[in-house]
């Protein structure tokens, strides 16, 4: 078994996870302006990613720039991998690659405790990466605790490139943000994912 297998209903009944569907959970987090090249950039690659339709095409047009947004604008205090096996524990399926993962630490050549955020990439339907998404944030619960990382929490985003959905894991409550938030509110998903990284969230 690998992420890509867990739905959100197996991995709930497998890791006997408590699931709290809220609206507005990130709903007080402070907006991030990004900067106007980064604005200008997007207004261009959006409709070019949503032309093409593929979830390879938002994940490089939309997403990793949203991404390098955020670690610019921690001056590369975090770092961020993109594709990048994260296998964690075979025996309990928590094996298999991120498409996007965020770690507090700067070291860009590996994967460095703490693991804060899982971006899970999906073409159309952000549900449909829900039960993987919450398996690596799991893994990540676990690859934080075996190199003795405090963080209280792990969060966890499933993104079409135009809509984000954002998750929240501590201990074994998983929390579930109903509001869908879309790329034209780009600083306010900046603003979320901003504080996942200061865990004001």
């Amino acid at each position: 078994m690998a992420y890509s297998n867990f739905t959100l209903e197996s991995v709930r009944s497998v890791f006997k996870l408590e699931t709290v569907q809220t609206i507005d959970l990130f709903s007080e987090i402070e907006p991030v302006t990004p900067n106007s090249h980064f604005t200008e950039e997007l207004r261009k690659k959006v409709p070019l990613a949503v032309a093409i339709g593929t979830e390879k095409a938002r994940s490089e047009l939309i997403m990793t720039g949203v991404l390098f947004e955020l670690r610019e604008h921690f001056d590369r205090r975090i770092s961020l991998f993109s594709g990048i096996d994260f296998s964690v524990d075979a025996e309990s399926g928590l094996v298999g690659v991120c498409d996007f993962l965020i770690s507090l630490s700067p070291e860009q050549f590996f994967v460095e405790a703490p693991v804060i955020a899982l971006v899970e990439a999906k073409n159309a339907d952000v549900k449909l990466g829900l039960g993987q998404c919450v398996a690596e944030m799991l893994a990540a619960q676990r690859f934080n605790a075996e190199k003795g990382n405090s963080i209280p929490c792990v969060y966890g985003t499933t993104t079409s490139g135009t809509d984000w959905l954002f998750l929240k894991l501590k201990k074994q409550k998983l929390y579930i943000d109903m509001t869908i938030y879309t790329i034209a509110q780009c600083d306010k998903i900046l603003g979320i994912l901003s504080s996942m990284v200061d865990q004001k969230a």
